[in-house]
């Protein structure tokens, strides 16, 4: 396993720990000229909630890649945080801000991967 799909796989774990909802993953690289190869992108119901799954992927990722984001921004107001991991961008999001920013369609040529919800 890649270092790449090692780092996907940390931060879906986090996510799902803090059952976080929604997730697809947006493979970009297949498309030329873009800012990172994946997006994450993720939904919980409060701020409070985002704050959670924001630090259980910074756990996750720190332990099982030895690695942190280099960037993180939205945790001000937490409707939308972004984590930067170079190559992955994390998106977690309330709902409406999900659905007011729809990403996953500003991305259409992307291959998206939905994963089941863990309750």
């Amino acid at each position: 396993m890649n270092e790449t799909q090692q780092l996907l796989n940390a931060i879906t774990e986090g996510i799902q720990e803090k059952k976080g909802k929604q997730i697809v993953i947006a493979d970009l690289t297949g498309i030329g000229d873009t800012i990172c190869q994946y997006f994450i992108i993720c939904q919980g119901n409060s701020p409070a909630q985002i704050e959670a799954i924001e630090e259980a992927v910074a756990d996750s990722t720190r332990k099982k890649c030895q690695t942190k984001p280099l960037a993180v921004d939205g945790l001000r107001n937490a409707t939308w945080v972004a984590m930067d991991y170079v190559d992955i961008i994390v998106h977690i999001f309330l709902p409406e801000a999900r659905g007011f920013y729809d990403i996953e369609h500003l991305w259409a040529d992307a291959k998206l991967t939905e994963l089941p919800d863990i309750d």
